[in-house]
Formats: structure tokens, C-alpha cells, sequence
């Protein structure tokens, strides 16, 4: 297997940001195990290299020690996430024992909740229609996408709906740290942003801990009582949840209704059979993967499809480009209902990690997307306001996405 050399490519070139996939099929068919030049960043493209790496836990440890950062003028670097060691880390970012203890807190409360939220969702879905609804257009990723899911996430974990608009901010914040794209005033900015986050929530939770309710909050300050978690691991979990909350909803949100955007003929089925909104979702799933990948630490030697990994390396492994892997998927850039691995796509990711809040995202990606297309005959682009994506080598989320809609 052969490296491309240094000047092949560049991972934060504007057009890779807007439109990463011819990037990542060059790269699943000439490097699919890609060192960043210059950095310990290692990218896996391709379907096979990528659930390998998943399940190789011991050699691929989930531990988030690093981010890929490019500032303006610069070459990219590696800004350390772990303190020297001194980083805690929960659920998505933690290795077993601890994550699975730590799952075992978070999943039943949040499978009971989600179980009873639907009349919840509609009626948060209705308010921001009405809200966000301005003639015949609508800000789809802003005004639904974006503040639909941290107003759920709020609910969950039982803070107030006053704190919904601050959380929205913070969340977004939070990944965009992570999103490689960004100078030195805005980092700080960012920095701090997580900073306040942390605090607000540690509040919260030293809150609850005096009158425990039968939200998150509540359950983690029981468990925190009875000696299961300390309280750093606690406000963590609830800082992990909302910031990765917000992002693979609002991703799987605008993305789907962009897909729908310029495709008529598809909005129409699915108006006919609304059934076949899970398969439709699947695909966009698949297609726009809402996380283009999760990070991987090396912990020792090792190596993948070939290629020698040193210990200390940060591995990204890029669920938007293994999806999109003709080697697994059949004529995959196209959306095709009928798709029967279409389910079996890596977005939530894969494994003993794969997404605490897949079905949640899952909720109210139908709700949203089944008001746009029964209150509607039809919707596009609008022609003089381009859709924008934030620009980000983490996730695939739109900054923007004006409708223009067609009523009875």
C-alpha cells in the first residue's frame, strides 16, 4: 500500500470542507490508512479499515488525547486533549471497563424517557414552525435542526427551558474545537465557551444532588450517592450529551432535508408511502453522515491495512468515507430505498460505542421531516441564498439552509 505525498492533498481545503467525497474516494482507493503530513494523524477511509480499527479496542483506544488543528498561515498541528494523562474520560470517549459502567447509568433512563417524548417532540416540532415559518421560506438548519435537539437534550437531563438557548450555543461550540478550522482568537473563545459550559452544568448538578428528580440529573447525583461515579465523570457524561446531542441530530436533520430539497420525485414518495421515511433516513444517514468520524488513540505500536502506526498516533476513522465504500455498498452515492445494508451504515458509529442517543436522533429526524413534507406540496433550495456548510473536518452540519416551500 502506497502513502500520497505530502502536497497530494489538503483535508482543510474549503472545497474538501464543502464537499469531502471525491477527497475520501481517492483516498479509500490510494491510501485508505493516511498520515497527515507533518502530524500524528492518522485517516481511515475505507469500510473494512475502519470497522477493523473499531473492533480492535485494545489497539484503537477510544481515549480522546488529541485534536487536528489548523490555524491561518500554519501547518496543521496536534493540540493535546488529555493534560498529560491527567484527562477524564466518559462514555464515547472512554475504553471498559468505565464506559460500559458508565452506559449502564445513562441508557435506561434515556430509553424510558424517549419511549414517552413523542407528543413531546411534535409540540416542540409545531412551535418552532411556526416560530421559524416566514412567508414561503423557512431557515431550516437554524431554526429547526439546530433548536430542536437541545431543547430535548435539556429535557432529558432536566434542566430548565430558560438554559436552551445558552446550551445551543455552548454545544455547537464545544465540537467546533474539534472541527480543525479555526485561528487562535476564535480557539480561546472556544475554550472558554466549554470552560462555562463545565461550571453551568457542575451547578446544576450539585443542585440535584440535594433533591434528586427522575431526570438525568437525578440519576447520576443517586449514583454519585451510592458511590458508582465521582462528580467530574458525572458533569462529563452531561457535557458529553449535550454537545454530541445537538450535533448528530441537527445533523441528521438538514442534511435529510437538503437530500429531499433537490429531489421532488423523492419527496413525492415519500408523501405517498410514508413508511419508507426509516429507509429515507437510513440513507441519509449514510450519505451525509452527521459526524464524519470519532478519534482513536494509539496506545502502542501497531499497525492497519499495512501501514505502521507509532504509539502516541491519533487516528480519525472517517464513518463519512466508509460509507460511501463501493466495496460495501452498491452504487453508493445514490439514494436507493430499497437498499437493504442501507441500516447497516456507520454513522451512529459501530460496535461497543456505537450512539446512546441514535433513537432519539432518530425521533426527531421523523417528526421534523414529516411536518416539512405534509405541510407542504413541495420545497428547494432557495436560488439567491446558497445552504452553507459549517466549515469542519469533524462534523457535516449545516451553518445554513433556507427553504423556499409550496403550499396547497
Amino acid at each position: 500500500m502506497t502513502l500520497l505525498s505530502p502536497d497530494a492533498l489538503d483535508l482543510f481545503d474549503p472545497a474538501h470542507l464543502d464537499d469531502p467525497y471525491p477527497l475520501y474516494r481517492r483516498l479509500r482507493a490510494e491510501s485508505p490508512v493516511h498520515r497527515i503530513p507533518g502530524t500524528d494523524f492518522y485517516l481511515v477511509t475505507s469500510w473494512d479499515l475502519v470497522t477493523e480499527a473499531v473492533n480492535r479496542t485494545d489497539d484503537f483506544s477510544s481515549h480522546l488525547t488529541g485534536a487536528l488543528l489548523r490555524q491561518p498561515g500554519l501547518p496543521p498541528s496536534t493540540f493535546d486533549m488529555d493534560g498529560s494523562g491527567r484527562a477524564v474520560h466518559v462514555l464515547a470517549t472512554a475504553d471498559e471497563p468505565s464506559h460500559q459502567a458508565q452506559r449502564k447509568l445513562v441508557q435506561p433512563l434515556l430509553a424510558k424517557r424517549i419511549r414517552g417524548l413523542a407528543p413531546t417532540v411534535t409540540e416542540l416540532v409545531n412551535r418552532l414552525w411556526s416560530e421559524e415559518l416566514h412567508g414561503d421560506r423557512i431557515e431550516w438548519a437554524a431554526g429547526m435542526a439546530d433548536r430542536l435537539p437541545l431543547s430535548l437534550v435539556a429535557d432529558i437531563i432536566g434542566l430548565p427551558d430558560a438554559a436552551v438557548p445558552q446550551l445551543l450555543t455552548w454545544a455547537y461550540d464545544s465540537t467546533e474545537m474539534l472541527g480543525g478550522v479555526v485561528d487562535a482568537d476564535r480557539f480561546a473563545l472556544l475554550a472558554a465557551a466549554a470552560t462555562d459550559l463545565t461550571a453551568y452544568l457542575y451547578t446544576e448538578f450539585h443542585a440535584a444532588q440535594q433533591d434528586p428528580g427522575d431526570d438525568l440529573l437525578g440519576a447520576l447525583a443517586r449514583a454519585h450517592a451510592a458511590g458508582e461515579i465521582t462528580d467530574a465523570v458525572a458533569v462529563l457524561i452531561l457535557v458529553q450529551l449535550v454537545g454530541a446531542g445537538g450535533e448528530s441530530t441537527a445533523g441528521l436533520i438538514a442534511n435529510a432535508a437538503r437530500l429531499l430539497a433537490t429531489r421532488p420525485d423523492l419527496q413525492d414518495e415519500l408523501r405517498r408511502e410514508p413508511a419508507l421515511l426509516p429507509a429515507f433516513l437510513d440513507e441519509a444517514l449514510r450519505l451525509e453522515s452527521p459526524f464524519r468520524g470519532h478519534h482513536r488513540h494509539v496506545p502502542a505500536d501497531t499497525a492497519l491495512g499495512g501501514i505502521e502506526i507509532p504509539a502516541g498516533s491519533h487516528v480519525l476513522l472517517s464513518w463519512g468515507a466508509a460509507n460511501r465504500d463501493p466495496a460495501r455498498f452498491e452504487h453508493p452515492d445514490v439514494i436507493d430505498l430499497d437498499r437493504r445494508s442501507g441500516a447497516n451504515n456507520l454513522a451512529f458509529g459501530r460496535g461497543i460505542h456505537f450512539c446512546i442517543g441514535s433513537a432519539l436522533a432518530r425521533l426527531e429526524a421523523t417528526a421534523a421531516l414529516t411536518a416539512l413534507l405534509d405541510r407542504t406540496t413541495g420545497f428547494t433550495l432557495v436560488e439567491d441564498v446558497p445552504p452553507q456548510w459549517f466549515p469542519s473536518i469533524f462534523v457535516r452540519r449545516h451553518r445554513s439552509l433556507p427553504l423556499r416551500l409550496a403550499f396547497r
